[in-house]
């Protein structure tokens, strides 16, 4: 399970982090989780001009749904 919590000041961070560890609770901070790679950023935006300058197509919306089923049962 995965929640977001939009947090306003430094305080209600280390309030939030107390009682998550207090909890023996397992969490990641977002300034915890890894970007993308330069490998993948360059890789994005290499299909991104493919696609623009017209060498891919997109794909077909029923290929990505069956995809994702496929992933998610």
């Amino acid at each position: 399970m995965t929640v977001t919590v939009n947090l306003h000041t430094e305080e209600q961070e280390k309030a939030l982090i107390e009682f998550l560890e207090n909890m023996h609770y397992d969490y990641q901070r977002d300034i915890d989780s890894p970007g993308l790679t330069e490998g993948e950023k360059s890789e994005i935006l290499r299909r991104d001009n493919d696609f623009i300058g017209g060498k891919t197509t997109a794909r077909n919306w029923e290929d990505i749904k069956r995809d994702l089923e496929s992933v998610y049962r």
